[in-house]
């Protein structure tokens, strides 16, 4: 009698968990990267739950989705991406979305307008770099320069404010009984974007002049906007090294004393730096260009700009 109670007992355990199996997972709004992130976070404050697909410590560049992140987007409320010239691990199950729950940032016409062209690539160095960009760098560039524009987006303030618009109205439509709460958070989030964006000016205006390397062309955005002068970048993509001859002419700029600072990144602190800095006056710092170590609240996206920029701003004060 007891071995057929336990037998049926087994039996309803198993079709529960089967069945709870079966449901749609939790719904919530997913972002791509943490950066996106931090902008959801701070709209969908109070409303609903946001998730980042990009782990800490994993690179934008080449991530592969797990079946859980498959799961993840097919039962999300909403997705936000930059666009398949950055994640392009994206693009297939994105286009497998409804357009309402699909939001990719790239393709907002607010945004399209203030896109930076790759090509500033060459500006930036010009001089040495025009006549005779090794092989690999080139490679590298056309490979990796996400096509025609750089699209490390999230690194403007301007373009986190239409992205934040965007969120806000996909959002609307989506819970138009929350219209109250995403309009007061939408508020918030401007004034404490534009009170951030006021103090960063402050901060770095007096080191705009100073020159600097960073590691690999993530931060064009930040730097326009802000009017910092980077003397260049080691790599267009942090995955591929950078080649002998690109390496050469870094030096010489350092030895030159062109450039007081050399910036690495958490994920990617390569000896190159070392070996290229190596016996010049030269400092060097980190700059996370996707907020490792910043948990998502209301708060973290200009957390996250000033972050980046008390990293600038230690390295190349000398503190």
């Amino acid at each position: 009698m007891l071995h057929n109670k336990q037998r049926l007992f087994f039996t309803l355990s198993a079709a529960t968990l089967l069945s709870s199996l079966a449901l749609p997972a939790h719904s919530a709004v997913v972002a791509s990267i943490k950066p996106l992130g931090f902008i959801a976070a701070a709209i969908s404050e109070g409303i609903t739950p946001v998730e980042v697909l990009l782990p800490d410590g994993a690179s934008e560049h080449d991530y592969s989705l797990r079946p859980s992140d498959v799961k993840r987007i097919k039962n999300a409320d909403l997705v936000i991406w930059i666009g398949p010239e950055m994640e392009a691990f994206l693009t297939k199950p994105a286009a497998a979305l409804p357009a309402s729950k699909n939001l990719e940032i790239a393709a907002l016409p607010a945004v399209k307008s203030q896109l930076i062209r790759g090509g500033e690539d060459e500006d930036e160095h010009e001089e040495s770099h025009a006549s005779d960009k090794s092989e690999e760098q080139d490679s590298s560039h056309t490979h990796h320069h996400h096509g025609e524009y750089n699209m490390h987006l999230w690194m403007s303030p301007k373009i986190a404010q239409e992205s934040a618009v965007a969120i806000h109205g996909k959002l609307l439509e989506l819970m138009p009984e929350s219209k109250a709460k995403l309009d007061a958070n939408l508020q918030q989030f401007e004034a404490a974007l534009a009170e951030t964006d006021k103090h960063i000016g402050a901060q770095l205006a007096p080191v705009r002049n100073k020159g600097y390397f960073v590691f690999h062309d993530a931060y064009s955005y930040f730097e326009k906007h802000y009017g910092l002068s980077p003397a260049g970048h080691f790599t267009v993509n942090p995955e591929i090294q950078p080649g002998a001859q690109r390496l050469h002419q870094i030096r010489t700029q350092l030895v030159e004393q062109k450039a007081v600072c050399v910036f690495a990144e958490p994920q990617f602190r390569p000896a190159v730096i070392d070996a290229v800095s190596r016996g010049t006056s030269v400092r060097k710092g980190t700059l996370d260009p996707l907020g490792m170590g910043i948990s998502l609240t209301k708060d973290s996206y200009v957390k996250f700009l000033s972050q980046l920029s008390s990293q600038y701003a230690s390295c190349l004060n000398g503190a």
